[in-house]
């Protein structure tokens, strides 16, 4: 593991989750506003653990020049996340385990993506 492929501490992950709580809220709010029924969008959201791996790994890839990453760097980047913060492990793997997932905003790297 190279050291492009760690993301940077910036904060703690108390921190993160509540930053991510706070996005996750705003995200909530403005689709509401729109008029969204709520029984239609929350399954499709992220967790808040799995908003602050997707904010460790965006920093990771504006860190590396904003260049889209590989299949095999993004497992890389993904995997360190998870060994740099063990409670996100869970959410770490739940987004590497699902490569066809209904979810919109879904992160994996696909081979058509590029």
């Amino acid at each position: 593991m190279t050291n492009d492929d760690r993301p940077q501490r910036r904060a703690s992950l108390e921190l993160l989750r509540a930053e991510a709580g706070d996005e996750l809220a705003a995200l909530i709010a403005e689709r509401l506003r729109a008029g969204e029924d709520p029984w239609e969008f929350m399954d499709d959201l992220p967790s808040v653990d799995e908003l602050v791996v997707f904010l460790l790994r965006a920093e990771n890839i504006e860190a590396d020049g904003g260049v889209r990453p590989s299949r095999a760097r993004h497992y890389r980047v993904l995997r360190q996340i998870a060994l740099d913060y063990p409670p996100l492990t869970p959410a770490v793997w739940r987004l590497l385990g699902e490569p066809n997932t209904h979810r919109r905003w879904d992160a994996t790297v696909r081979a058509d993506a590029s």
